[in-house]
């Protein structure tokens, strides 16, 4: 056994030498006089050498310390080899183990991934309601009871469905920190069923052929700025989510096969989505090249040159027409699009989802339907916009009796 008075006078020699303390710990001299602490064992039947630091720094009491955290190691079935290179690469990361430091990684990870950037902001705004009140908490340590309480204070201000989120968000961070050795478990597994069920709330939308022709005149009687105008009037004919409508780039147009094709990066399914476009788009387009054909966006925002325009926008210009928010949003015009074209019955549902970017929820159902009805969409968009053209014009048409093109007419 050695002492510290031993390890403290051990001198230099000629040849590196060593001073056994028992069970394999040893203290290692060289010729140079550093003193350096090993440790031989044996596992899996093969002989091993642990470094174990450095005296002084480690001292004799640290170092059979160490020791018996390798025996514990050897008696538990663990390599200490194996385990020393995990702790080297998990080393880093426990060391960030907060709860905002393993969010602010999960959202750096997510947004290398390439999700939207505003994807990226609902992320982060949602996990601010989190960071006053566990932010700087270890992830490890945090209880069931706390996250709901952070979740709590959400429902208190009635907004139901962004504590439901919240919890599905702050899963996912929990998961990380899972991943990457910082927590054991994920706590808001623990809290299903805890929280108030939001009711659905369908978004407001025209979705009757008299009522769609009053809001189609309307549009074209718009007077205010001519960017929201044309956004207003390609709407209808297109039915993208409002994020893609604001964000089309003119790089994104093939004017000479007539198609729209938005990135997946910017689709809320990810999977990147086609438009045809009809004579009546393309006649916007045209009028729109004349005002934001030099920019990135077809629809800039007003003073911001390479900015596209704000999401509100649109629902705004509705509200000065006259359309208030529980008649009729900037989304209505993808609910308007797909129960006219569902009630006519001459459009396979499939083609219908399909325009809608929708994904087939049947996981069975998906495995075959991969076909992108792609010739029936081109046809399916024609009549829709000849559709909306006589419901501007105040024809007299029964619900559901536009005509479907002969395919000859392509």
């Amino acid at each position: 056994m050695l002492t510290d008075l031993a390890v403290r006078k051990a001198t230099p020699r000629e040849k590196p030498y060593k001073l056994s303390d028992g069970g394999g710990l040893y203290l290692f001299v060289t010729a140079t006089g550093h003193r350096y602490w090993r440790m031989d064992y044996r596992f899996a039947d093969k002989r091993a050498t642990a470094a174990l630091g450095v005296y002084p720094t480690i001292s004799l009491a640290e170092a059979r310390a160490k020791r018996l955290e390798i025996k514990k190691q050897i008696a538990d079935g663990i390599n200490p080899a194996a385990k020393r290179k995990i702790d080297k690469i998990t080393g880093p990361l426990a060391k960030a183990n907060s709860f905002r430091a393993v969010a602010d990684e999960w959202l750096d990870k997510a947004r290398r991934e390439g999700r939207a950037e505003v994807t990226m902001g609902k992320l982060s705004w949602l996990l601010e309601f989190a960071h006053p009140y566990i932010g700087d908490r270890k992830i490890g340590e945090i209880k069931a009871p706390e996250l709901l309480a952070v979740l709590r204070t959400v429902e208190k201000r009635g907004h139901y469905e962004t504590a439901r989120r919240l919890r599905s968000t702050c899963g996912q961070v929990f998961r990380y920190a899972i991943a990457t050795g910082r927590a054991e478990r994920d706590v808001s597994a623990d809290l299903r069923g805890a929280l108030i069920v939001p009711k659905v709330k369908h978004r407001a939308a025209i979705i009757t052929p008299t009522n769609a022709g009053i809001l189609l005149r309307a549009i074209d009687a718009y007077s205010g700025y001519p960017i929201t105008h044309a956004a207003l009037r390609m709407a209808p004919h297109v039915f993208v989510r409002p994020g893609e409508l604001r964000h089309a780039e003119w790089t994104e147009f093939d004017l000479t096969k007539n198609v729209w094709t938005i990135a997946a990066d910017k689709t809320k399914m990810r999977v990147a989505h086609r438009v045809p476009l009809t004579p009546q788009v393309l006649a916007i387009l045209e009028e729109l090249r004349e005002i934001s054909g030099a920019r990135r966006y077809l629809f800039p925002a007003q003073g911001k040159r390479d900015r596209p325009m704000c999401e509100n926008t649109i629902n705004l210009a509705l509200r000065r027409m006259g359309f208030d928010g529980k008649t009729m949003t900037a989304h209505g015009f993808r609910a308007m699009a797909s129960t006219l074209l569902n009630e006519s019955g001459k459009w396979n549902p499939d083609a219908i989802e399909r325009q809608l970017g929708h994904a087939e929820s049947d996981q069975v159902r998906k495995a075959y339907a991969r076909g992108e009805h792609w010739d029936e969409r081109v046809r399916m968009m024609q009549s829709w916009s000849d559709y909306l053209d006589q419901l501007r014009s105040g024809a007299t048409i029964l619900q559901g009796s536009f005509r479907k093109p002969p395919k000859a007419a392509i």
